[in-house]
């Protein structure tokens, strides 16, 4: 067992990154012309990202602003969950959360990839909110990456601790 290689799947996000995007897309928004009386508002209220305007389309460019600065600091979007706009008052609402971990449903399929379409002898392992994918064969264990990172799934993938 000690000649095995293996390498862990995760999904992490950097939370500075994430509250230097939502800082940046404020601060955007309130220099705007075009969001100027219109209440737009972005910010952090607890573990959830809450973004406030006077119409649904105003909240959704809003929204539209802060994806754009998560992409440029290398944020996925598959790691922001988005509701859908909801009056509140005289006032819009859109709810936002970052996800961090792999859901066991999540998992489950990313196994069942690597099990069906994955080389011979590759083994995953379900560990809590990440898998560990192990393997005699360096080779196989590089084919796995890159058919995840093919794969169209919801969650944002890292490999972690390749050896």
């Amino acid at each position: 067992m000690a000649n095995d290689s293996s390498f862990d799947i995760v999904s992490k996000v950097d939370k500075q990154e994430v509250s230097n995007a939502l800082n940046q897309a404020s601060k955007e928004v309130s220099q705007r012309y075009d969001f100027r009386g219109v209440g737009a508002s972005i910010d952090f209220s607890g573990e959830k990202i809450l973004i406030k305007a006077n119409s649904e389309e105003r909240a959704l460019a809003v929204l539209d602003v802060f994806q754009s600065k998560l992409v440029k600091r290398g944020i996925s979007l598959k790691s922001l969950d988005s509701g859908e706009p909801f009056a509140s008052g005289k006032e819009y609402r859109i709810e936002s959360s970052i996800k961090e971990g792999i859901a066991q449903d999540e998992a489950k399929k990313i196994s069942k990839i690597i099990r069906d379409e994955g080389p011979k002898g590759v083994k995953a392992q379900i560990q809590g909110d990440e898998l560990r994918v192990t393997s005699k064969s360096r080779d196989d264990l590089q084919e796995v990456i890159a058919l995840l990172k093919s794969s169209d799934l919801e969650v944002d993938l890292q490999f972690v601790n390749y050896r």
